[in-house]
C-alpha cells in the first residue's frame, strides 16, 4: 500500500487506540473509587480486575499473534471492539461483585486482542519492512489515551455515574472503533510463498534468535513491571516523600505529555537510526529519572519527564525493535509470543509492589525501580552484542 494511503489506516487505528487503552487498561483510575463507594466492594478487587484481565490478555497474545499472522488484524481487531464493549456492558449490568470479574475476563480478551501488540502486528502485516514508521506514528496517538479519557471518564461518572460511563464506553466501541476498523483497515497482502508452512503456530528461529528472544522477553517482562508499579504507585510513593496530594496528582500528569513529545522527537528522526538505539535511549532516560526520583533531589517534576520520555519512545521500541531483528514474515507471531511475558508483569507487578509498600517501605520500592531499569539496560546490551556478532557474521 503507498504511503498517502496509510494515514487513514494510521488515523483509524489511532482513534482505536485510544478508546481500546481509555476503556480498559486506564479506567479504574477513575471508575475505581466511585465503583467502591457505591457497591461496598472493596477496593483491592475492584482495582484487582484489571489484573485479572491481563492475565487473560497475555493467555490470549500468542494466539492473537497467529491469527494476525493468517488473517490480518481487522477481524481481530473487530472482535476486541465486541469484547470491550461486551466488557463495559457487564460491568455496567453488575449486581455483584463475581459478575464484575467476570466482566473483566471480557475485557482482558478485549486487551489482548486490541490494544498495542495487536495493532503493531496489524501493520507489520500490512506493511512489512517499512511499517516503522506507521508504529511510530500510531504510539503517538495512543499517547492522548489517558489525556482524552481520564476527564471523558470523570464527565462521565459525573452526569450518568459508573455505571452508565460503562455504558457509553461500550457505545463508542460499537458506534465508533468497530466501524473504523471494518471499513478502514484493509486486508493484508498474501504471505509470501516462501513462508514455511502458512497455518503453522510455531516460529522457527535459530540458536542465536533464541537468544535474541529471550533478551527481549526480559525486556518486556521489566519493562511491564516498572510502567505497571509507577502508574499504580507513583502518587503514593510522592506522599510518602511528603508531596501533598495535590502535588502529587500534578507532577503525575507531567508523564503523559513527557511521552508524546518523546515520540514526536523519535518521529522527527524519520527511522535514520535501528530501533535499538530507541530502546536504549529509553532506558537511559526511564534509568537516569528514576535513579533521580529515588535519590529524593530536588526537582521531581523534571525527574518524571525524563521518566515520561523515557517510558514514550519504549512503547514505540517495543513495535519496531522486534520488526528489525527477526524481520516482517515472522513479525506478527513473534509479536504476539512477546506480548505474553510483559502482560503477565504488568498484572503481577501492582500486588508486589503493594505487598513491599505494605512489609517494607516506599523507599525500598523508589530503589527498586531504577534497579530493575538499570538491570534492562543489561539486557539491552546483550541484545547489542548478539546483533553485532550477527552482523560481522554476515560479512
Amino acid at each position: 500500500m503507498s504511503g498517502e494511503r496509510r494515514w487513514p489506516v494510521v488515523s483509524a487505528l489511532g482513534v482505536v487506540e485510544i478508546l481500546a487503552w481509555g476503556s480498559s487498561f486506564y479506567l479504574p483510575a477513575v471508575l475505581a473509587g466511585p465503583i467502591a463507594e457505591s457497591t461496598g466492594w472493596p477496593l483491592a478487587w475492584v482495582v484487582g480486575g484489571l489484573a485479572l484481565g491481563l492475565l487473560v490478555a497475555a493467555i490470549a497474545s500468542p494466539y492473537v499473534g497467529t491469527a494476525i499472522h493468517r488473517h490480518g488484524g481487522r477481524p481481530v481487531l473487530a472482535l476486541a471492539a465486541l469484547f470491550l464493549a461486551a466488557g463495559l456492558t457487564t460491568l455496567a449490568l453488575a449486581p455483584a461483585l463475581p459478575v464484575y470479574l467476570a466482566g473483566w475476563l471480557l475485557l482482558g480478551a478485549g486487551m489482548g486482542c486490541g490494544l498495542y501488540d495487536p495493532a503493531f502486528a496489524t501493520l507489520g502485516r500490512l506493511y512489512g519492512s517499512t511499517a516503522r514508521p506507521a508504529i511510530t506514528s500510531l504510539t503517538l496517538w495512543g499517547g492522548f489515551a489517558s489525556t482524552v479519557c481520564w476527564p471523558l471518564s470523570a464527565f462521565l461518572v459525573a452526569h450518568v455515574g459508573w455505571r452508565g460511563a460503562c455504558f457509553a464506553y461500550a457505545a463508542l466501541h460499537l458506534v465508533v472503533t468497530l466501524p473504523l476498523v471494518l471499513l478502514l483497515v484493509p486486508k493484508p497482502p498474501p504471505l509470501p510463498a516462501t513462508t514455511e508452512d502458512r497455518k503453522s503456530d510455531a516460529i522457527s528461529l535459530t540458536a542465536r534468535e533464541r537468544r535474541v528472544f529471550l533478551l527481549l522477553a526480559g525486556v518486556l517482562i521489566l519493562g511491564g513491571a516498572i510502567m505497571a508499579l509507577v502508574s499504580v504507585h507513583l502518587i503514593t510513593l510522592l506522599q510518602a516523600r511528603g508531596v501533598a496530594l495535590a502535588s502529587a496528582v500534578s507532577y503525575g500528569a507531567l508523564i503523559g505529555p513527557a511521552q508524546v513529545g518523546a515520540r514526536i522527537v523519535e518521529i522527527s528522526f524519520k527511522g535514520r537510526h535501528h530501533p535499538l538505539w530507541t530502546l536504549t535511549a529509553a532506558f537511559v532516560l526511564v534509568a537516569l529519572g528514576l535513579t533521580l526520583l529515588a535519590l529524593g533531589l530536588p526537582g521531581v517534576g523534571l525527574w518524571l519527564v525524563l521518566y515520561g520520555g523515557g517510558n514514550g519512545i519504549y512503547s514505540i521500541a517495543r513495535g519496531t525493535v522486534p520488526l528489525a531483528l527477526f524481520g516482517p514474515a515472522r513479525y506478527p507471531l513473534v509479536v504476539g509470543r512477546l506480548a505474553r511475558p510483559g502482560l503477565i508483569a504488568q498484572a503481577l507487578a501492582p500486588p508486589a509492589g503493594a505487598y513491599v509498600l505494605t512489609h517494607a517501605s516506599a523507599d525500598v520500592l523508589w530503589w527498586i525501580l531504577p534497579v530493575l531499569a538499570l538491570a534492562n539496560l543489561g539486557l539491552i546490551t546483550g541484545l547489542w552484542t548478539l546483533r553485532r556478532s550477527a552482523v560481522a557474521a554476515a560479512t
